[in-house]
């Protein structure tokens, strides 16, 4: 199967970007990763190359390992990139992905601790998501009823297809299934009416979010727009729960840094000292520290020992 992935990224998020990476390399993908990016790379793209790749003549390609290459895209969207997710993997599938039989988008704090195997078989189920820590949402919560409220009055249709309300920081798809894609984008693009415009978001680097959907139901404007897509599809979709990535315990096949700050930023032994141990996606970062040496190795020992001892702390002191 010929699968393909990418991200989105912009800032001190090239650290996830790499250990993202080199978390896919260990675990058996082997192929392109599409990074889409604004401002300037990171120190660790300096052996870079520049190529033409569609409708980005200006894009750096960046051997990582055997059978590996990362492709970094340069973007002028006036969009926060957590809104472009849709528009991004749809211009992939138009361009140099097009002859991928599936593509996965992976936010830039998630790390993969499963076989790529695995994710290759799990389209076949459906649309791949994962539950997000905030799921379920039932049929008359009133964020679905302002999703219905809203997108109805602009002439989409909408129809309660389960509890389950899903994290937008992955999806994967089959590329006959872009027209899910094309839906999410549709959405998206009427969203921005009510929030301002989709260069705002309720995460960082987002503009001013002016938030006029009833009940707060655009509050995470990607996410409310990836479920909402959901309930105006008649597509199958596969959802794992929340153990997948790492919000209850089971197998965290995708674990996620929500909130802030993100494990580059951490400061371990002293949010251990706070209550604030180390967590699982926390110690998959430092563990996915090669192909790409993002750190010395120095900087690398220094963390993970500082990581190890936070978590021995934090077994003694917990948050009340």
């Amino acid at each position: 199967m010929n699968t393909t992935v990418c991200t989105l990224f912009e800032g001190h998020y090239h650290y996830g970007v790499a250990a993202l990476t080199n978390s896919l390399y260990q675990n058996g993908y082997r192929g392109k990763v599409y990074a889409g990016y604004r401002g300037s790379l990171p120190h660790w793209t300096a052996a870079a190359e520049q190529r033409s790749v569609g409708q980005w003549p200006n894009a750096m390609s960046l051997h990582v390992a055997d059978g590996l290459e990362i492709v970094f895209l340069p973007l002028e969207t006036p969009y926060h990139l957590t809104n472009y997710k849709p528009d991004f993997m749809l211009e992939l599938l138009d361009g140099p992905a097009a002859e991928a039989d599936a593509i996965y988008y992976l936010d830039p704090d998630i790390c993969v601790a499963e076989d790529w195997q695995v994710f290759c078989e799990w389209v076949s189920c459906g649309i791949a998501l994962c539950e997000d820590v905030n799921s379920p949402l039932p049929e008359n919560h009133p964020r679905r009823v302002g999703w219905r409220r809203y997108f109805e009055s602009r002439g989409f249709s909408l129809s309660f297809k389960g509890r389950e309300y899903v994290n937008g920081g992955f999806i994967g798809l089959r590329s006959d299934a872009r027209g899910f894609l094309e839906q999410w984008r549709a959405l998206m693009t009427s969203m921005g009416d009510a929030i301002g415009g989709l260069g705002a978001a309720k995460v960082e680097l987002g503009q001013e979010f002016t938030e006029k959907g009833f009940f707060s139901c655009f509050d995470a404007s990607d996410q409310d727009g990836l479920n909402a897509a959901i309930e105006a599809t008649d597509f199958e979709f596969s959802v794992i729960g929340q153990e997948a990535m790492g919000f209850k315990p089971g197998a965290a096949i995708l674990p996620h840094a929500l909130g802030q700050p993100k494990p580059w930023k951490k400061r371990f032994l002293a949010d251990s000292l706070k209550g604030n141990a180390p967590r699982l996606i926390d110690k998959e970062f430092l563990k996915n520290m090669s192909p790409i040496g993002c750190y010395m190795s120095n900087e690398i020992f220094i963390r993970r020992l500082s990581c190890l001892m936070a978590s021995g702390i934090g077994r003694v002191v917990r948050r009340v």
